[in-house]
């Protein structure tokens, strides 16, 4: 099978690979589709280390061809879409079961559109923030895939008003299209906002931003920290001073509850791909690679030039 490389001199590299057998609880799926995501910068900026050679690509739709040990072989040439550890910038990957998905009649080319960013935002919004009615939501990195999906969740939940923070005027008109109420541009945050102080803020951001978003939040508020977009550099507290105004410092990461609570993560996805087959959620490729083509890709995401969802045509 043809499948991308990243090799230890930090190259991607197309090459024939044995295909993969699925052991217990794995399924192995014929890729038609893999999801680019914010993980392929960090494994190749060495923040997630691997060992090498080593086949990336955490996200693929398509079909499964084989089932190991444990799994229903009934799913066999079941369309899905799944989250991987590795392996889905091939022809055949391999996934966990618990966290592949039925997709029914949805497109694998929309499928692939879910990925990690769905779930992701999905619980930001309904499981760490517990965003209520009528409460206002600021979301940085507003133009991404994540950004996108939790504006139109948060909407579900109820919230009275919801602020994207982008970093360029182009991302804030692809933004203004997923149901913001105001988009401020990164140098204007949190100076733009004034005296508001949102109830959630979600940043993936870290730094100044980071610290910034703490002052600006309201009393009980939230924000919730799951990335470092900008820097590694620790963001220091005050535990007295958040408790005086009831403000709460949480994280979320996905690949850890994948690790840890994967049944948790598969509810979450779940919800999302249901809400996305309803047509109440919708998420939005914007571009699309060819095996060959995944450095541009990740190197486009890495430098914020793309926004919305970008996808590696495999089959």
């Amino acid at each position: 099978m043809k499948a991308v490389i990243f090799d230890a001199d930090d190259h991607y590299r197309v090459a024939e690979l044995d295909e993969p057998t699925p052991g217990p609880g794995q399924v192995a799926i014929r890729v038609a589709y893999a999801g680019i995501q914010w993980g392929d910068t960090m494994v190749r900026d060495g923040h997630f280390p691997v060992p090498r050679p080593f086949v990336p690509g955490f996200e693929a739709s398509g079909h499964i061809v084989a089932v190991g040990a444990g799994i229903d072989a009934s799913r066999v040439g079941e369309a899905v879409t799944a989250l991987t550890t590795s392996g889905a910038y091939a022809e055949v990957a391999l996934a966990p079961a618990t966290l592949t998905f039925g997709i029914g009649s949805m497109p694998l080319r929309t499928a692939a559109g879910l990925g990690w960013g769905a779930p992701t935002a999905y619980d930001l919004i309904n499981t760490a923030a517990h965003v209520r009615p009528g409460e206002s939501v600021l979301i940085h990195a507003a133009a991404g895939s994540v950004g996108t999906l939790a504006a139109q969740f948060a909407r579900l939940a109820g919230a009275g008003r919801i602020v994207g923070v982008v970093g360029t005027v182009d991302r804030a008109e692809y933004a203004a299209q997923f149901g913001y109420d105001q988009l401020l541009l990164r140098e204007e945050f949190p100076a733009k906002l004034g005296n508001e102080k949102p109830d959630v803020i979600l940043d993936p951001v870290g730094g100044s931003t980071r610290t910034a978003g703490l002052e600006q939040l309201a009393a009980h508020g939230r924000l919730v920290a799951y990335g470092n977009l900008a820097t590694y550099e620790p963001v220091l507290a005050n535990a007295n001073d958040l408790l005086m105004h009831g403000k709460s410092l949480q994280t979320y990461n996905s690949n850890l509850l994948s690790q840890t609570h994967p049944e948790r993560l598969a509810d979450s996805a779940r919800r999302a791909l249901g809400l996305v087959a309803d047509g109440k959620v919708r998420t939005d490729i914007t571009a699309e690679y060819a095996l060959e083509d995944l450095t541009t890709a990740v190197q486009r995401l890495a430098e914020g030039t793309t926004h919305g969802k970008s996808i590696l045509r495999v089959a």
